[in-house]
C-alpha cells in the first residue's frame, strides 16, 4: 500500500505538470498572423528560434481593415534586447509610408546591430508602431531567440 503522503506528492507534481504544460503552450505560441476588424498590424517571422548568424526575415503586415500610416520607410521597425535597450533600426528616409488592408512588406535583419557588432544569443523583442487614420496607435512586437 502506498503511503498516504506518497499519493499527495505525485497528485501535486501531475497538476504542476499539467498547468506548466498549459503555461508553455500558451508562452511559445507561434501564430503571429492574425486578421481582425478594424486597425491591427502583425510582426511575422518564419521561426522564433534562430542560429547566430542566420538572416532573420521580418514581415510586417496589416492585419486590420484600415489602412496604416507610418512616420518613416522603416514601418516603425525596432529590434530592442528584452531589457529595452535597442540594438537594431533600420536607417530610413522620413517619408511617410502606407500601408494598406492585408498588405506587406520584408524586411531581413542580419544579426548586426546598429553599432556595428554581432548580436550576441539571448532574446530579442521585434516591434512596430504605427498609427491609423483616426491618429490612434498601432503596435505589435514578438519575441525571437538567437542561439549559438
Amino acid at each position: 500500500m502506498l503511503s498516504k503522503s506518497l499519493v499527495i506528492f505525485i497528485g501535486v507534481g501531475l497538476i504542476a505538470g499539467f498547468a506548466f504544460g498549459v503555461y508553455l503552450i500558451d508562452v511559445k505560441n507561434t501564430n503571429q498572423l492574425t486578421f481582425v476588424e478594424g486597425s491591427s498590424i502583425s510582426v511575422v517571422t518564419e521561426k522564433s528560434d534562430f542560429k547566430k548568424g542566420e538572416e532573420i526575415k521580418i514581415r510586417i503586415v496589416n492585419s486590420g481593415t484600415m489602412p496604416l500610416i507610418f512616420a518613416d520607410a522603416s514601418y516603425g521597425l525596432k529590434i530592442t534586447g528584452l531589457s529595452g535597450i535597442q540594438m537594431y533600426a533600420p536607417i530610413s528616409a522620413q517619408v511617410i509610408s502606407n500601408l494598406e488592408p492585408g498588405d506587406e512588406v520584408e524586411f531581413v535583419w542580419d544579426q548586426i546591430k546598429n553599432d556595428g557588432d554581432a548580436a550576441l544569443e539571448g532574446l530579442y523583442k521585434i516591434s512596430v508602431k504605427g498609427m491609423d487614420m483616426q491618429q490612434n496607435t498601432v503596435e505589435k512586437s514578438t519575441t525571437i531567440t538567437i542561439w549559438k
